[in-house]
């Protein structure tokens, strides 16, 4: 691996930055696989663990990195395979936010969802989040992974920046994993660094800046802003810092570190404290993250909404059979049928309203007269009813139901939720003469293998 020498060039003198050390990890061949696992979801995993990622609660190395495409868990949404340095954020959160009380967060770039599923495991019940991804096709890999991860708390758009201004002063926090150059991420993508240059750098810089000034007026006063890139070019992470101290009012928040974990502090021109990770020093990727506290006044958007339309009690009650119903609101769109936390039904409308929206809460499924047709997003969900019938399945028959391909459970006629190690896969309906596979097509493994997977 050739490192381009401009780069090299620029972070001579930036602390943590050895110039021998880091050409020669990166030349190494070594690679780092970690994953996190979901707390809603307990499983017994056949992942070899190997140490726990020091700076959060889920996190762990893997000894030898699997086929995750043929773990029946991992489409299970027990855990997601995340890039350690990535998982600082949660030092960000719980150092400087209240988890326990009801907070709104935006992850403002949100795909593929490691950060938004992160965030999820560290929110309070009543708080929401709203995961957002510009691109189309990326919040479609969105929705996955947050429908998989099971929780109700949460909603996924596909909005510019631009447009969160409609919500002024709505958010508590803020997180914005900025696109950037990438060259923290040279060792896990080789091919990264032909895309790489200088002229890249200043690019993304402005994309960056814009990002930053559409999105400020949606994060309350004293909120926090938590930024990051896999970046080490100072003109992304530092150089951004001094833009948003000089251009509105924000204060910088140190974060507390333990020598141990290998992270280095720096401090820009302007004195904002930030959180370099380098390969060489720690068992990570390259990585960079800040925090400040907008003390810019903001207006809460204050606009009257309808109240959304709750379905009737009497449909309500004919779920009950299919989803534990208590603390949770249920509201219709057309046909379809989800569900959401009652702590945050006010605030839906306006969410509503302002953003083009792609996922929320649980869908539960399409209410034909009193019939539920289930959403595969109810069997991920943790609310599912005990009286749902349910049939187990090994690996094999796991494999080709989340394949579509034909397969024969012991299973009795109607609907059946599919499990493998006692974790939900999604619904089947057993007919008289054939089995209808309810596992949505455009997430079913296309590979036929070889299965590399350690069963």
């Amino acid at each position: 691996m050739t490192l381009p020498e401009p780069l090299l060039q620029s972070l001579e003198g930036v602390p943590g930055f050895d110039r021998s050390s880091f050409v020669g990890i990166h030349g190494s061949g070594r690679q780092v696989t970690s994953v996190r696992l979901n707390p809603a979801k307990p499983a017994a995993s056949v992942l070899q663990l190997a140490g726990a990622v020091p700076w959060t609660r889920f996190g762990h190395y893997l000894a030898q990195r699997p086929s995750f495409t043929f773990d029946p868990l991992f489409h299970a949404g027990t855990y997601y395979v995340q890039e350690a340095s990535s998982m600082f954020l949660e030092q960000a959160l719980m150092q400087h936010a209240d988890s326990s009380a009801a907070l709104r967060v935006l992850d403002l770039c949100a795909a593929p969802g490691g950060k938004s599923t992160h965030l999820q495991s560290l929110l309070s019940a009543d708080s929401l989040l709203v995961s957002n991804e510009v691109i189309k096709a990326r919040a479609a890999v969105l929705t996955e992974n947050v429908t998989k991860w099971g929780a109700a708390n949460v909603v996924v758009s596909s909005n510019d920046p631009q447009h969160f201004a409609r919500l002024e002063g709505f958010f508590d926090v803020l997180v914005v994993d900025a696109p950037c150059s990438g060259s923290g991420l040279f060792r896990r993508d080789p091919e990264a660094i032909n895309e790489w240059s200088p002229a890249n750098v200043q690019l993304c810089c402005g994309r960056q800046q814009r990002i930053l000034a559409d999105v400020w007026p949606a994060l309350k006063e004293d909120g926090l802003l938590i930024y990051s890139t896999c970046s080490y070019s100072q003109e992304e992470d530092e150089e951004i810092l001094d833009w948003l101290l000089d251009s509105f009012a924000a204060e910088t928040l140190p974060l507390r570190l333990q020598p141990e974990w290998g992270v280095v502090e720096v401090q820009s021109v302007r004195g904002a404290y930030g959180y370099r990770f380098y390969p060489d020093r720690l068992k990570g990727e390259g990585f960079f993250l800040a925090c400040l506290r907008k003390k810019d006044a903001a207006t809460p958007a204050r606009q009257k909404m309808r109240a959304p339309e709750l379905l009737p009690q009497k449909e309500v009650v004919s779920l009950s059979r299919w989803i534990h119903t208590e603390g949770l609101r249920f509201l219709r769109h057309q046909q379809r049928v989800f569900a959401l936390p009652e702590a945050l039904v006010a605030a839906f409308p306006l969410i509503q309203q302002a953003l083009y929206l792609q996922h929320a809460g649980i869908g539960v499924g399409e209410l034909i007269r009193d019939k539920l047709v289930p959403d595969h997003a109810l069997a991920m969900s943790n609310r599912i009813a005990a009286e749902v019938p349910r049939t187990e399945v090994g690996y094999e028959d796991a494999i080709r139901y989340l394949q579509r391909q034909d397969f024969e459970p012991a299973a009795p006629q109607g609907w059946q939720l599919l499990t493998f190690a006692g974790q939900p896969l999604g619904w089947i309906n057993k007919l008289p003469n054939r089995l209808n596979n309810y596992y949505p097509r455009e997430w079913r493994i296309r590979s036929q293998g070889p299965d590399t997977f350690e069963k």
